[in-house]
């Protein structure tokens, strides 16, 4: 298993930002905890990973932000028996902390060069629950299944069926909405007997959901 650097202050001041800005799910602390965010981001951003901020990573993706990353993660209501699938792996520091609060976590990732790098990172974890699937978030292919949980980590300008027939009843996707240089909400959507319901929670700012394989990177 891959050795963190992160040390013990780290860890304190890290889990305090996050109860300080009002996460209260211990499950979620404890995912966050467990998770050596040091080990996603790029080695020279490694003096920051504890930082509560966004980190730039390869691609022009990001990492996001530790506080947005367990927000999500508390509103998505996990269970150990759910099986989750994620649009946007990046580094895969966010489904890192899902594989530790579901039974399943499917992450699809458009640019080749960051699926090869999640799944050696997940590996060197031993984080065997996790299945990186190099593909267009847009268009999950249907052999996939369904899913208790989506959480899309790029913006788009709007949720489509296509992601939402894809939620089991009773099922929760979240997503930021909005364009790339505008305002974003992220959105949360319940899928209930009596169809699906949207709450909008917080401000946000995503890179966008782009479709179609990257043809490069």
């Amino acid at each position: 298993m891959a050795a963190s650097g992160q040390s013990g202050r780290e860890k304190l001041n890290f889990q305090l930002s996050l109860r300080r800005r009002g996460i209260s799910d211990q499950t979620v602390l404890r995912a966050l905890e467990d998770v050596p965010r040091d080990l996603f981001v790029d080695p020279r951003d490694k003096e920051f990973a504890y930082a509560d901020t966004a980190l730039g990573i390869a691609c022009g993706q990001t990492i996001s932000q530790p506080y947005v990353v367990a927000y999500m993660t508390e509103q998505l209501r996990t269970h150990p028996r759910h099986r989750a699938l994620e649009i946007g792996t990046g580094s895969g520091y966010q489904a890192a902390v899902l594989s530790r609060l579901c039974r399943i976590v499917v992450t699809v990732e458009r640019y080749r060069t960051l699926v090869d790098a999640a799944r050696r990172r997940f590996a060197s974890l031993g984080y065997d629950n996790i299945e990186v699937v190099f593909g267009d978030g847009y268009d999950v292919p249907e052999t996939q299944g369904t899913f208790d949980r989506i959480l899309v980590t790029a913006a788009m300008d709007a949720i489509p069926d296509s992601l939402t027939e894809r939620l089991e009843p009773g099922g929760i996707l979240i997503a930021p909405v909005g364009p790339q240089n505008g305002a974003q909400q992220l959105v949360r959507l319940r899928k209930t007997e009596a169809g699906i319901v949207r709450d909008d929670l917080i401000p946000v700012r995503f890179v966008p959901a782009l479709r179609g394989l990257a043809k490069e990177l």
